[in-house]
This record gives structure tokens, sequence and C-alpha cells, in this order.
């Protein structure tokens, strides 16, 4: 039986009772001296606490900083702090959503142009968010040098973890075929585009060499960071869950639709947060964006969502259009490219969809925590 103080001193009893060869006693008193040795020089060597110069929050930058990355106060970007305790009041799993109306609905209630609209967005979504999972925790989280935005981007990785759970338990409660679904991405053009415009965003930020003290590698890391804050999750993600929301107004697919509820709620934080970083950074390095490339990032990410628009509603279904979604992708973005101090790349664009905003803000009428199946208890509570 394993003693749970020590899980690992059985093994370790066994290790040691083994047979091993007699050292000889010149070999002992080598080391012996050696650790002596090394004791001295660290003694020799020690700073003293007082000599320590505190962590002043002044000094502290988003990135290139020369401050102690492992304290994470005094803070300098409180509103980064905020940012994780407002995501920690978003707590949920998928397994708190009962899908059992929707297993009736896909199989009974929707028209095959709607299952092609349900499975093909599920089908981009699912490799989406492992993608802004992999940017964040890979190709940005390393390069912050001020820990309050660390253990923000944290709680992000965690939170496309669980987005990618969810579309799973969405799959499977569906009863779809996972391999064909998952395996879309790769074969159908119009959600491969938008697959591969993000990758090539990615790949130029993940390299070993960068040096983000070169104002050239710096300026590419943040348009990179800008594409995945503000197209990214704030138009792709803001933008891609309204088919499925437009399914919820007609009282189909309740249960999916209320589970990207509250992934919405989510990715509204990240976009947030990447703004006001990605402006912090501009801010603190002086740094002028080349508007050409900025221009050419919108126009890329609108003719890729077009594609897309035309693929996934290639057949009209009642309350929603391909020509409605495209011109709220335009609207949408004009309102992130003005958070992000950019020229607006669609003026004039309208906002068709109205209600779309609603769903990020839906106060329910039921207390969501107290309709859990499953209540969260304390790691002290837990009983294996």
């Amino acid at each position: 039986m394993l003693d749970w103080e020590n899980p690992l001193d059985k093994f370790s009893t066994e290790l040691n009772s083994a047979a091993m060869p007699a050292q000889d006693n010149s070999v002992e008193k080598a080391i012996h001296a050696e650790q002596i040795l090394n004791k001295q020089n660290k003694t020799k060597n020690s700073v003293s606490v007082s000599d320590v110069q505190p962590v002043k929050a002044d000094d502290k930058r988003v990135i290139n900083g020369a401050t102690d990355i492992n304290q994470l106060a005094p803070f300098k970007y409180p509103w980064a702090w905020e940012f994780f305790l407002n995501a920690n009041r978003n707590h949920w799993t998928p397994l708190d959503i009962n899908m059992s109306k929707d297993v009736h609905d896909y199989q009974h209630r929707l028209t095959l142009e709607e299952k092609h609209i349900y499975e093909n967005v599920l089908s981009y979504l699912t490799t989406s968010d492992i993608l802004a999972m992999r940017n964040i925790g890979l190709a940005v989280m390393e390069k912050m040098t001020a820990p309050e935005l660390q253990i923000y981007q944290a709680r992000q990785v965690f939170e496309e973890a669980l987005h990618t759970w969810t579309y799973q338990h969405c799959i499977e409660s569906i009863g779809l075929d996972q391999g064909e679904i998952y395996n879309r991405y790769r074969v159908v053009p119009e959600i491969n585009q938008k697959i591969q415009l993000a990758n090539q965003r990615i790949n130029s930020v993940l390299r070993a060499d960068i040096d983000l003290t070169n104002r050239d590698e710096l300026e590419n890391f943040v348009i990179s960071y800008t594409f995945f804050a503000g197209v990214f999750e704030g138009c792709w993600f803001y933008n891609g869950f309204s088919p499925i929301f437009a399914l919820q107004r007609r009282g189909l697919m309740t249960g999916t639709a209320e589970q990207l509820q509250y992934i919405m709620r989510d990715e509204v934080l990240h976009c947030a947060f990447g703004i006001r970083t990605v402006n912090q950074i501009i801010l603190e390095n002086n740094l002028k964006l080349d508007p050409k490339a900025i221009a050419e990032m919108w126009l890329e990410a609108e003719a890729a969502e077009a594609e897309y628009a035309h693929y996934i509603m290639r057949d009209p279904v009642l309350g929603y259009s391909a020509e409605e979604h495209i011109e709220q992708f335009r609207y949408i973005a004009n309102r992130r490219a003005k958070q992000l101090k950019h020229e607006e790349p669609f003026p004039g664009a309208e906002n068709k969809l109205g209600w779309l905003d609603e769903q990020a803000n839906l106060r329910k009428e039921k207390n969501f925590f107290e309709t859990r199946v499953t209540e969260y208890q304390t790691g002290g509570a837990l009983e294996w």
C-alpha cells in the first residue's frame, strides 16, 4: 500500500536494498571534499538579501522587461489581474449543459442544409481553438515579462482547451463521425484557408531565433498578436457562432448554443485583453505599424470569411444568410479596428445581426450555478 505522505518511499526502499557494488573509501573522501568546496564557493559568491533591490512597478514592461518575472506584485498592469479574476467568474464545463434536446433536433428537426451548417461550424471551431491555445501558450505567453499578464494568459490557455472539449462533447452527444468532422479542415478549402492564414501568423513568431529587441521582429510579433486578438478571436470567433445562435433563436440546437454562449463570454475577454496588451506594447515601444500591412490583414481576413460563409450557407436557411454573415463580419471588424486605433477597414458596414451582442451579455432567467449537475469542490474536500 502506498504511503501518501511519500508515495515513492516504497520504491526508494527497494532500490536502496538492492545489491550495490562497494565503493572505495578514497572515492568517498574525494566526493566529500568536493561537497565542502562547493559549499564554500556558494557562501563566497552568494548575494545578501539586503543587497537585492525590490521590484518596482514602474520598471515592469509587457515585453523586453528586466524585472523579476516571478514576482507578481506590485502590479504595473492591475487591469491584467482583473481580467484573471473576471475569467474565473465564468467557470463552467460542457457537462453542465443538457444536450438531449439537441440529439432529438439533429435527428428529427434539422433540414439537410441546417445539418450542413451545424457540422461545418463545429468542424472549423474544433481546429481553431487548438490553434488559439497554441498561439497564446507557445507564441505569446513566453514573451511576456510581467507575470500579471502571464497569469491571465495561463487561464486563457486552459479556456481554449475547455472550448475544444466542448466541441468534442457536442460531436459525441450528437453521434457525429469524429474522424470525418475533424478532418474537414484539411479537405474543405474554405475552412482550410482560414486555418492556413492563422498558421502563417503563428509560425512567423514561433521561431527559436526570434529577437524582440529588433524593431522589425517586434513589429511582426505585434501584427501577429493583433491578428489573433482582433481578427481570429475578435471577429472570426465572435461572428462565427452566429449561425448556431440563429438556430437557437428558432428553438433548435439550444444546448449547443448555450455552450457557445459561455465560450463567447470567454472569447470577449480574450479579445479585449489581447487588444489592450497590443496597444500597451505599441505605447511602451513607440511603435508605428505599417498601415499597408494592417489594411492587407483585414482584407485577407474578409476574403477568407466570405468564402467560408458561402460554403457553410451555400443553400438558404430560414433566418440567416451568407450575405448577412459577411456584412456582420465587416461591422465587427470596424469595431475591433477602432479599439486597435486602426482606420476602419470597411466604412459604412451595417449591423445586420443586432441580436448578436446580446448573446455575450445575456442574463439567463435560471441561475446557471444552481442548475449544475455536479457541484465543484475545493481540493481539500475532494474524495478520490
